[in-house]
């Protein structure tokens, strides 16, 4: 269906089977691209277009699910391509700072000792660059709530695990590649892991089961083994709002 000049980036509209269409806004891993791709996406939810059942974003592209009996990928494409001006002009919106607790090394983080030792670093060196880092959520996905961090100190660039794990524990604090992640639930991983986050961050009672939201920063706060056992299991913890921008 070719491009479009988004007037925040440039627009790929791709069918994606008889029932999908792929919004690609480019091909980087960027916080503005990312910006823009959920900018994109609330406008496409706000004017609730004929047909949409469910937008997906992601790093650069929105994948948009759509009832073919209600509408046809080229009437969509041209719907969306309509937001994009009203999209690129709107203001930044309004995005969370979340303070995650973790306890990294040692049960928590069987990870932590190698990642030092391949990066050139100690241990502490490690978990003082993670709380250090001002984490992005570029996007959810993989498992249920896996939250994918951007902005990994380039110092702890690494290639991921050459064996994975079968099973990595609910709240586990992971990196791999260029990338930080927190996952709510327990899951096989091939990330590093590095630390765990006592807080339970799958909580199906909540209207938001998930809490953290594309868009969000996280900063993490080293805590101990006594503290893990202590906040463990508490769904309260995060703080409710603060502006990340």
């Amino acid at each position: 269906m070719g491009a479009a000049n988004t007037g925040m980036a440039e627009l790929r509209l791709l069918p994606a089977g008889e029932a999908a269409l792929l919004v690609e806004l480019g091909d980087t891993i960027d916080p503005d691209l990312n910006e823009a791709v959920h900018r994109l996406d609330a406008a496409i939810n706000r004017a609730e277009l004929d047909g949409v059942v469910e937008t997906v974003p992601t790093y650069r592209s929105i994948l948009v699910s759509f009832d073919p009996t209600r509408t046809t990928a080229p009437a969509l494409a041209a719907a969306i391509s309509a937001l994009k001006t009203a999209a690129g002009d709107a203001n930044a919106t309004e995005r969370r700072r979340w303070f995650v607790p973790v306890c990294f090394g040692g049960a928590h983080g069987e990870d932590l000792v190698e990642v030092a030792s391949r990066a050139g670093l100690s241990a502490e060196a490690v978990v003082d660059l993670h709380c250090a880092a001002d984490y992005r959520v570029y996007m959810l996905g993989f498992s249920p709530g896996f939250a994918y961090l951007g902005g990994l100190p380039e110092a702890l660039h690494l290639p991921r695990r050459e064996n994975p794990r079968a099973v990595t524990p609910a709240g586990s604090f992971m990196q791999g590649g260029s990338q930080a992640a927190l996952s709510p639930v327990a899951m096989p991983s091939g990330w590093h892991l590095i630390g765990r986050t006592p807080l339970c961050l799958f909580d199906p009672g909540r209207s938001q089961p998930f809490p953290l939201a594309p868009g969000d920063r996280v900063r993490l706060v080293a805590i101990g083994a006594g503290d893990f056992d202590r906040m463990a299991g508490r769904t309260d913890l995060l703080p409710d709002s603060e502006d990340a921008e």
